[in-house]
């Protein structure tokens, strides 16, 4: 009976051992590639060009680091904002936009601002709003 229980135990043991190796690599085995198809066409937009509603927003949005699409029905916008910094002059370059077969992936990156030419002390809140086609896919921000 003790001998019949401890081969219970060792098999529940080793099956338990192969359970969990087997689902550490069916996670590695199931992760997608992002494969790329084509780069998308987009244009950044001015303050100006904003639609009000997303502008709003932006606004409350303005002071912490967010990431968010926005759509109108028409058109998808994507907006990522770094939070306050301590001065002006910060610029936003948009890195990489491109369809996968399931995602739209975006990768953006915050330019310091240049030389400083005087006492800019006055905090700014950069942000960057593309606008491109509007696709039924999940956007990854990289």
């Amino acid at each position: 009976m003790i001998v019949k229980t401890k081969r219970m135990v060792r098999r529940a043991v080793i099956g338990g051992l192969l359970l969990l190796l087997l689902m550490l690599s069916g996670c590695t085995l199931l992760s997608e590639e992002k494969i790329k198809l084509r780069d998308l066409e987009f244009t950044v937009l001015s303050e100006e060009k904003i639609p009000e509603e997303l502008k709003s927003l932006l606004e409350e949005r303005k002071s912490m680091p967010f990431q968010i699409t926005y759509t109108d029905n028409e058109n998808l916008y994507i907006c990522v904002g770094y939070g306050k910094q301590s001065t002006g002059g910060y610029s936003i370059t948009v890195e990489e936009l491109y369809l996968t077969d399931t995602n739209i992936c975006v990768d953006t990156g915050l330019l310091g601002p240049k030389e400083a030419t005087g006492n800019n002390q006055v905090p700014s809140y950069p942000y960057i709003v593309i606008k491109t086609e509007l696709l039924d896919k999940t956007v990854i921000f990289e």
